[in-house]
């Protein structure tokens, strides 16, 4: 039965979800599928025309109590083949056992985990007191603007009446599960730096490039001061992380160009102060005179600075 799991999961990991284009439909049809064949109330919401929500129940003997959602996504993030010794959705096992495919740790495992946790409590004909819902969403790779935080507004989710949500976490090896009550805070920022453009051949004043220096300095201060904390700490949770993850802009290479953007991923520790790191990004603005906006931090947990 074991070597079962395996294979579906396998199987599972060979789908290709992957950014910027990622397969939603094959892996809702994939997972439907197997809850069906379990025998489990399934149902397809349509966030859209392009991304799929499913929705597997295990139904309990008190279901107007508050519900338990069992949480996963269903994409991925791009991958660099050429920098892999395995094919990235082949799903090949070694002789160890080891699996190599993307999406095999985040988090095809975990759906595919809850899936045969609740086949098991339904061969076991153990009633649980509380319904369950499983929900495999799309988009949580780029944001969840277009996944989770859409589905959480319409009557669908409402009526799964939930009390509860178990979601993404680290898979373990053996018997010992980490549980995890809260989360560092993802920040996604662009900072927009504009200045003089003009012919490589000069000494322009004000330029994109000088203030990109200025940000980066700073962001990669940061980042090291977090890097001796965490040589201290116990948990990763308990520092900030910071990457610079994108650089965009120019023409061709003798031209200054006239605006460079550069995206950091901030991961804010646990008992960070928001409003203390919304400051300190304000005061680099300063530094190289940008103006700052705000997307919906609340909404979507990025920032947009320009």
């Amino acid at each position: 039965m074991v070597e079962d799991v395996i294979n579906i999961f396998r199987e599972y990991l060979k789908i290709r979800s992957v950014h910027p284009d990622p397969d939603y439909d094959a892996c809702v049809d994939f997972v439907k599928n197997k809850a069906d064949e379990y025998g489990f109330k399934t149902q397809i919401f349509p966030l859209d025309e392009k991304r799929p929500v499913l929705i597997v129940t295990l139904e309990g003997s008190e279901p107007s109590l508050p519900s338990i959602l069992l949480n996963s996504h269903t994409d991925v993030v791009p991958v660099f083949e050429e920098q892999w010794s395995y094919d990235p959705f082949g799903a090949e096992m070694d002789q160890e056992g080891n699996i190599y495919a993307r999406g095999s740790q985040d988090m095809k495992c975990v759906t595919i985990a809850q899936l045969e946790a609740l086949r098991r409590i339904k061969c076991s004909q153990v009633k649980l007191k509380r319904t369950v819902h499983m929900t495999l969403l799309p988009d949580e790779e780029i944001g969840s603007i277009e996944g989770m935080a859409k589905f959480v507004h319409t009557k669908t989710f409402k009526d799964l009446n939930v009390g509860f949500d178990i979601d993404e976490g680290i898979p373990s090896a053996d018997e010992e599960f980490l549980i995890f009550n809260n989360e560092r805070c993802k920040w996604g920022i662009l900072i927009h730096c504009t200045g003089t453009t003009g012919h490589g051949s000069l000494l322009h004043k004000n330029t994109a490039g000088e203030k990109l220096r200025i940000v980066i300095d700073h962001f990669m201060d940061l980042r090291e001061k977090e890097a001796v904390k965490f040589q201290t700490v116990q948990h990763l949770g308990d520092i900030t992380t910071v990457n610079l993850t994108q650089l965009q802009g120019g023409v061709q290479n003798n031209v200054v160009p006239p605006e460079i953007i550069a995206g950091f991923d901030l991961r804010i520790a646990a008992d960070g102060d928001h409003d203390e790191m919304e400051k300190w990004i304000y005061v680099i603005s300063l530094l190289i005179n940008f103006i700052s906006n705000f997307r919906d931090r609340k909404f979507n947990g990025y920032l947009n600075y320009h």
